[in-house]
């Protein structure tokens, strides 16, 4: 990061040094994930602070700042996704009482547009904003499933990251899955990120029946997720008519 000499690189930078495991940090700290000088940082870092992209708390660490969370809020894919989406959500969330969530497809990861939790049910890593892999949740499979042939033959050169044991790490074995999800028109992932849960995805589609997101139910690993299967479906449909999906295909 330190050859990178513009400064809206060097902005981007200090941005992107903070994450979900990495919520609140420090001048020295942003420094050194940088590279940048503590100088440079301070002054970036206080220009940042000022217009409202980073809040320091009463610690003297920063974290992101509520500007900056309203100028992502805009995103297209985020901002009329996310609320047309909302119903569906919520009814979801509420005859199951299981963690609810929403994505779009990134590259080779998924990113979580909203996620409704329930008090009760298993524990998940995915937030708001976070990323996972594609591969490794229902959202991701039921989204890479209908993306361009290409772009997921590059996700399944990559290397894969493990989370448990029953992480997919062959490409074939995807493969095959993503054909499952074509047939049955749902994703179901199991323990893959991890081993006390299980995501039951189906895709959302927009205009023309194009797929521009997916919703996903996770529920306990001793649950049948063949169960969820009819209400996640009935979700997506739900979405994908508010979206203005022309039709949904039957295998949805």
């Amino acid at each position: 990061m330190a050859g990178r000499s513009t400064v809206t690189a060097r902005v981007l930078d200090v941005l992107g040094a903070f994450s979900a495991a990495t919520p609140e940090l420090s001048l020295t700290e942003i420094s050194r994930r940088t590279g940048l000088p503590l100088t440079t940082t301070h002054r970036l870092v206080g220009e940042l602070a000022a217009w409202g992209a980073l809040e320091r708390g009463e610690g003297g660490l920063y974290r992101v700042g509520l500007r900056l969370w309203e100028v992502g809020a805009l995103a297209p894919r985020g901002l009329g996704l996310r609320e047309r989406a909302m119903p569906y959500l919520e009814d979801l969330h509420e005859v199951t009482r299981e963690n609810v969530q929403l994505a779009v497809l990134d590259g080779a990861e998924v990113v979580y547009v909203e996620r409704l939790a329930a008090r009760d049910a298993v524990s998940i890593r995915s937030r708001a904003g976070s990323r996972l892999p594609a591969t490794a949740t229902g959202v991701g499979l039921a989204l890479l499933a209908h993306a361009d042939p290409e772009h997921v033959e590059k996700v399944l050169a990559a290397p894969f990251r493990r989370f448990t044991e029953k992480t997919l790490t062959d490409p074939d074995r995807v493969r095959h899955l993503l054909g499952e999800v074509r047939r049955t028109g749902v994703a179901i992932s199991e323990q893959q990120i991890e081993m006390v849960s299980q995501s039951v995805g189906a895709p959302i589609r927009a205009g023309q029946g194009r797929v521009v997101a997916a919703l996903s139910i996770v529920v306990p690993v001793e649950a049948n997720p063949h169960a969820y299967v009819p209400a996640v479906l009935a979700a997506a449909r739900g979405i994908s008519r508010a979206l203005g999906a022309s039709a949904v295909a039957r295998s949805d």
